[in-house]
C-alpha cells in the first residue's frame, strides 16, 4: 500500500479519512470509557495488552475496559505529548518475515496522565470507581526488589521521599497506594494490580512490593491490601523493539500517515493470565489471551528460553561484530549455541508446558529472532542487564548446579556479558553499557583481566555464585577464552564440544 497523496496527520479527526485505507477502530471511541490504568506505557503495551483490548472493542465487546496510559518517569513526557496530539490513537504495524506488513490504527487508549505534572489527577483516576484494574510494565527493575535479597529495598530514595508523612508521590508505589488507601475509605474494591513485565511470578512480585510499600505507610491499609487486593501471575510475550525515525518514514511512506510514535513488532503475540481479579475483567479468551490457573509452567519456559536465549545471544553478537538480532540469529554457529543452551541447560529446568510442544515452540523461536523485517538491535537486548540476567538466566544456572546439571553454556553467558561490560569490543571501539548498575559493573569488569573473579565477587548481582567452584571453573575457562581468542572462537569450542 502506497500513498501519493500527502500524508496526513493521525488522530480523532482524520480517522473517517482512515478508515477503508486500512483497518481502523470499528467502534465509536466517544463511547469508551477507562476501566483499565496502565502505569508505562511504551511500545510493548501498545503492541500487547492495548492491541487485545482493541481487538475486543472491534468486536463490540468491553467498551468499559479502555485504557488511560500513565506515565511517571520524566523521559514520559514525549509519550504524552505524541499521544495528546493524536488522541490516543497510533499504527501498529506487524511485520512479517516474507517483508509483508500488516499496519492497524488501535483505539483502546483514551486518555494519558503525566504524573510529574499532576500527581493528584492521577493518584485520582485509579480511586474513582470505574478503574477496575491497575496494569503495569515498569521493566524488570522496577519493582525495587532487591535481587540478592528478594526483599523491598526500603533505602531506594524515591521510596524514602513517598514515605514522609503529607509527601506527594512520585513513584508507581506512592501513587498506587494513596489510590488505594482512598478506595479503602471510601468503601470501594480495591482494583487488580496486573503487572505484564517479564519477572518470573510476576504477579508475586507485585504483591510483595505493593503490600511492603503500604505496610510502611500504614500498617493496617498493608493487612488490608494483602488480603483484598488480587495481584494476577501473566506471561507476555511479543518481540518489539524501540521505533526508530526509520519506522515514522516508513509508516508515512508506505500508508500515507503522520505517525509521530507508531509501533512495530513481530506477528506472533501470547498472553497467558492467571484468572485472579477483584473487580471484574474484560472477556480476555475471546481476544486470544490463555486465561489460566496456573500461569507458571507458561512463564518459565518463556523467560528461560526466549528471554535468556536473548542474553545468550547478544553479548556474543555484539562482540562479534553483529547490531541487528536477526543477522546473528541467522548465523549457524549461534543457531546452534541457542539451541544447545535451550536443550541442554534451560529445558531441564522446566515442567511440562500444557498444551506446548516444547521442541517445536524451541525452534519457532530461531524463526522469530531471524525475522530480518523486524530489525531489533543487539544494543536493546544488551541494556539493563543486571536487571535481565538474575531474573532470566541465574535461576537456570542454580537449579542446574542442584542437579548436577549441564551449566557451561550459561556461565558463557555470563562470562560474555562480563567481557561486555568492560566497555571496549575486539577492536577497541567504545561499547555503551546501559544499565542502572553501570559505572559499577564497568569498573569491575575493567580489573578483570588481573583477577578473572572480580566482576562475579558481585553478591548484590550473582549472589553466593562465586562460592561454587563448578560454575567459577567454567566461567573463569570462557572469560580467559573470550580475552584470548574472542567472541566467535569462544562460541565454536562450545558447540563443537
Amino acid at each position: 500500500m502506497s500513498h501519493l497523496v500527502r500524508p496526513q496527520p493521525l488522530n480523532a479527526q482524520t480517522l473517517a479519512y482512515w478508515s477503508g485505507r486500512l483497518p481502523t477502530p470499528a467502534y465509536n471511541r466517544d463511547l469508551v470509557t477507562p476501566g483499565v490504568v496502565h502505569v508505562g506505557v511504551g511500545g510493548f503495551h501498545r503492541a500487547h495488552q492495548a492491541m487485545y483490548h482493541d481487538r475486543l472493542m472491534n468486536e463490540g465487546k468491553a467498551l468499559d475496559w479502555g485504557i488511560c496510559g500513565v506515565g511517571v518517569m520524566a523521559a514520559d513526557l514525549r509519550m504524552r505529548q505524541a499521544l495528546d496530539a493524536q488522541d490516543g490513537l497510533y499504527t501498529l504495524v506487524l511485520k512479517h518475515s516474507d517483508g509483508t506488513y500488516e499496519p492497524r490504527v488501535i483505539g483502546s487508549v483514551v486518555e494519558y496522565l503525566f504524573a510529574p505534572d499532576d500527581p493528584e489527577a492521577v493518584t485520582e483516576k485509579m480511586a474513582a470507581e470505574p478503574t477496575r484494574i491497575v496494569s503495569l510494565t515498569v521493566t524488570e527493575g522496577g519493582y525495587n526488589i532487591h535481587d540478592a535479597t528478594g526483599e523491598f529495598d526500603v533505602a531506594n530514595p524515591d521510596v524514602v521521599h513517598d514515605l514522609e508523612p503529607g509527601a506527594v508521590p512520585r513513584t508507581t508505589f506512592g501513587l498506587i497506594t494513596e489510590a488505594l488507601r482512598r478506595r479503602r475509605e471510601r468503601g470501594l474494591a480495591p482494583f487488580t494490580v496486573m503487572s505484564c513485565d517479564n519477572l518470573q511470578g510476576n504477579g508475586h512480585l507485585a504483591r510483595r512490593a505493593f503490600t511492603a510499600f503500604a505496610r510502611l505507610r500504614d500498617p493496617e491499609l498493608g493487612d488490608w491490601v494483602e488480603r483484598e487486593a488480587r495481584f494476577p501471575n501473566s506471561m507476555v510475550d511479543r518481540i518489539t523493539p524501540a521505533t526508530t525515525d526509520a519506522d515514522r518514514a516508513e509508516v508515512r511512506q508506505r500508508f500515507g500517515i503522520e505517525d509521530q510514535w507508531p509501533v512495530v513488532c513481530e506477528p506472533y503475540t501470547q498472553w497467558v493470565l492467571e484468572d485472579a481479579f477483584t473487580a471484574g475483567r474484560p472477556p480476555y479468551e475471546q481476544a486470544g489471551v490463555q486465561v489460566v490457573d496456573d500461569v507458571e509452567p507458561y512463564e518459565l519456559m518463556k523467560l528461560r528460553l526466549l528471554n535468556a536465549s536473548h542474553q545468550a545471544m547478544c553479548y556474543f553478537a555484539y562482540l562479534s561484530g553483529y547490531r541487528l538480532v536477526h543477522e546473528a540469529a541467522q548465523d549457524p554457529l549461534f543457531q546452534a549455541f541457542l539451541l544447545g543452551y535451550m536443550d541442554e541447560e534451560a529445558t531441564p529446568t522446566l515442567a511440562p508446558v500444557p498444551g506446548v510442544d516444547l521442541d517445536g515452540y524451541k525452534h519457532t523461536l530461531i524463526e522469530r529472532f531471524s525475522n530480518p523485517q523486524v530489525r531489533d538491535t543487539i544494543a536493546r537486548l544488551c541494556a539493563e542487564s543486571s536487571d535481565r540476567i538474575p531474573k532470566w538466566l541465574l535461576p537456570v544456572v542454580r537449579q542446574q548446579l542442584a542437579t548436577g546439571g549441564e551449566i557451561r553454556r550459561s556461565a558463557a553467558v555470563v562470562a560474555s556479558w562480563a567481557r561486555y561490560a568492560e566497555g571496549a569490543d575486539e577492536q577497541g571501539e567504545p561499547i555503551e553499557v546501559v544499565d542502572r548498575l553501570r559505572d559499577s559493573l564497568t569498573k569491575l569488569a575493567r580489573r578483570q583481566r588481573e583477577d578473572p573473579d572480580a566482576f562475579l565477587a558481585n553478591r548484590d548481582v550473582f549472589g553466593d555464585l562465586a562460592d561454587n567452584q563448578r560454575f567459577v571453573t567454567a566461567y573463569r575457562s570462557a572469560l580467559a577464552s573470550l580475552h584470548q581468542r574472542g567472541a566467535r572462537a569462544t562460541l565454536e569450542s562450545l558447540v563443537c564440544r
